[in-house]
Formats: C-alpha cells, structure tokens, sequence
C-alpha cells in the first residue's frame, strides 16, 4: 500500500523543510498561473534548485497552474510549459480545459492532476477527465467519504487526492466572487482577500450608517468565517476510502507551520502503514497540530454537511499557543551547544521544545545564551540573529525551537 502525504511549499525555504520532515511530495507555483499570488512562490531558477533538492531525496514535485484564465492570462503560458517540462517537474495542476489541452499539446507524456478548482464531485466527471488523459483527481472540498469511496469503485484506475489539512474556502471548492466583487482582486486567479473572514453588518437603505449586526445565533457575527479542517483522526477512513495522496493546505503558511503539520501526519500515516489491522490513534499527533496557529478544527464534508457547529462565528482570528522560536543550523557535540538562527523573540530561563526532523522532541529550560561575539545575553531580541545555547542532547540541522505562551 501506498500513501502520498503531499505538502505545500509557499517559497523554497518551506519547500526544503517540508520535505526534510516527512513530505513524499510538494506542490508549488512559478512565477505565473497559480492560485496564490501573496506566497512568495518560486522563480525559474528556484524552482530548478527545488527539483534538484527533491528529486535527490526521491521526492515529488507539483506545479500548479490552476487558474481559470482570460484571454490575457494565456500570453507566455506555452514557453513556460515548455521550460518547466524541460526541467524535470513530475506534474501540473490544472483546472481548465484550454491549459489541459495546452500542456497536452505540448508535452502528451506530461502528468496531469485535475484540481479541486474543477469541481469533481462525481464519477462521470472523473471517467471524463480520465478518457482526457489525466492521471489524477484532487477531490472537490465537498465531496463526502462515501462519494469518494464510489468514485474510486468506479474509476479505479484514476489516482485520488484530497485535501485533509488546513483552511476550508466558504464558496465552493474555491470558485469565489466575493473577493473580486468587494476589492477587485480575482480569487480565480491567485489573488484572494479572504473577504469570507471578514466581519458584516447590515445596513437599512433607508438608515444609512446605522449598523445592524448580522447574527445566525448569539455568538457572532462572522457568518462566513468556516474551522479549520483537520482529518488526522481518521487515516484509516481516507484510506479505505480510496485516497491515496493526502494533502495540506496552507502555501501561505509558515515553515513552521509546515514542517510540524507534515511532521504529525507523517507519524500518524507511518503507524497507519505499518500494522493496519491494529491501528491506534494516538493523541500526541493531534496535540502537535494544535501548537501551530489554526482555527478551530471541523472535519469538513468527509461524514456529513458541514453544519452551524463547522463555522466560528466570534473571531476570525487564530488560536496560537506556540511561537516559533529558531532553528537550529549547527550542533556542536565536543561543547553540547546549538548554533540558532532566531525567528521570534527568546530569554535566557525560557522552557522550550525542540522538534527534529528525525529524533526524539527534547523539553529544557535555556540556562545561558551567548551571541556570535562570544558574549552572554538575555535574550535574543532580533530576527535572523544568530546565538549559541546547550542543549541537554545532541539536535540535528533543520530542528525547531518553540515555546509555550
């Protein structure tokens, strides 16, 4: 059996760590005709470096070119078919039938995954794409296990991927208005202002400026505002149900974020993997997915309609318990001391976490910091500064530091 836990990777630092942590693929953007233009996602160059780093450590690599494009957006997209296919990329992503049938043109040999933005949400549609030639669904956000389940009966021969982690979009499966008709900036063609996490009011036309709130229930207003999915409690369903690429959303994410995501899922599909029969849930890994920052969590459609309980309707605001503190870049042995680059601010006497790509979590409490001239300090007060502090064992390059609020 096998399970792909697919990662996002936001820019090249995310992508390297994603798969440093347990990710057997990632899916990213180039410059052009992906779905996040505020990631900072990868120039042709990096994107080469990429494909190097991942296909050394026998990794994949997505590109999206997910848009659902004008007349405009087809200017340039042949050449940089072209380029990425002379690179090496293992896939596109795609959702529209013209830039199906361009990469097709352009590369017949090239795999295709249809994307969520093309809303398979039955087995004809996926029959159609796959008589097409594409290699893989990724399941419409709404699609339930048992419809999953169907569509793998009948079209077996087609891979299937679904999201399982992360934020869920209030419009369906992404195909959104909202965004372009409050701002200008089109959702379809990576440019959402996540207009659904706004907070509304309503307004009388004949009483302008007087505000009423807009309330489904006692607790709010946020009416759009969907939880966070998170179906790591339920690897076996998913499996059974036929999905065999499980994705994390969040290429807008930290690395951090990503790195301990993948980290959880990666432990969780392993003990999957490795005795099925006897498979047992341990909370640990939904516990390590709490100390990133995320919305409350809901299991989206998977088991039935997402009801009032799937939206939050106080805050749009996230729950963040842990900051991301460094990473480690070298580990003295001779010295038992930790090279850090810091990310957030740290005191000497702060009770950390240290997690490891591979290796045991440590949990000590710093009892001195010496920064890059050799001199002690309380704290580390400036990002990307580098400072020296003992660890009780040895940490591998890449490992992370935390702390609790």
């Amino acid at each position: 059996m096998s399970i792909e836990l697919l990662a996002p990777a936001g820019n090249l630092e995310k992508m390297k760590m994603a798969i440093k942590y347990g990710a057997d693929a990632v899916y990213l953007a180039g410059p052009n005709f992906g779905l996040r233009a505020g990631a900072g996602n990868f120039s042709i160059e990096e994107m080469k470096e990429g494909l190097k780093f991942a296909h050394d450590r026998n990794k994949k690599v997505y590109v999206t070119m997910n848009i659902l494009p004008h007349n405009d957006d087809l200017v340039g997209m042949e050449n940089y078919i072209t380029t990425i296919s002379d690179m090496g990329i293992d896939a596109v992503i795609v959702s529209d039938p013209g830039i199906f049938s361009l990469v097709k043109e352009l590369n017949p040999s090239m795999p295709i995954h249809i994307s969520t933005q093309a809303n398979v949400t039955n087995y004809k549609s996926a029959l159609f794409w796959k008589k097409l030639g594409a290699s893989r669904i990724i399941a419409a956000r709404e699609m339930s296990l048992k419809e999953l389940s169907f569509i793998h009966q009948q079209v077996p021969d087609i891979e299937l991927e679904a999201f399982v982690h992360g934020a869920m979009c209030i419009s369906y499966s992404g195909r959104c208005l909202l965004s372009n008709f409050m701002c200008g900036r089109d959702a379809n063609r990576g440019d959402c202002a996540q207009s659904c996490r706004w907070k509304y009011h309503l307004v009388e036309e004949k009483r302008p400026g007087e505000y009423f709130p807009v309330i489904e229930d006692e607790k709010g207003t946020f009416i759009f505002n969907s939880k966070d999915l998170c179906m790591i409690e339920h690897i076996p369903e998913l499996v059974k149900a036929g999905v065999t690429s499980f994705k994390i959303e969040g290429r807008m994410k930290s690395a951090f974020y990503v790195s301990t995501v993948v980290r959880a899922y990666r432990m969780a599909i392993d003990a999957y993997l490795a005795d099925p029969d006897n498979y047992v849930f341990k909370t640990e890994w939904l516990d390590e997915v709490c100390k990133v920052s995320h919305r409350s969590f809901s299991t989206g459609f998977f088991f039935d309609k997402p009801g009032a309980d799937s939206q939050n309707y106080k805050s749009s605001s996230y729950i963040k318990n842990y900051d991301f503190i460094g990473i480690v870049i070298s580990y003295d042995e001779k010295n038992k001391t930790a090279l850090i680059e810091q990310r957030n601010r740290v005191f000497s006497g702060d009770e950390i976490e240290i997690i490891q790509p591979v290796g045991p979590d440590i949990t000590f409490t710093i009892s001195g910091m010496v920064d890059e001239d050799g001199c002690q300090i309380e704290s580390a007060p400036h990002p990307q500064m580098k400072f020296t502090i003992k660890v009780p064992e040895p940490v591998s390059p890449d490992s992370i530091l935390r702390k609790k609020h």
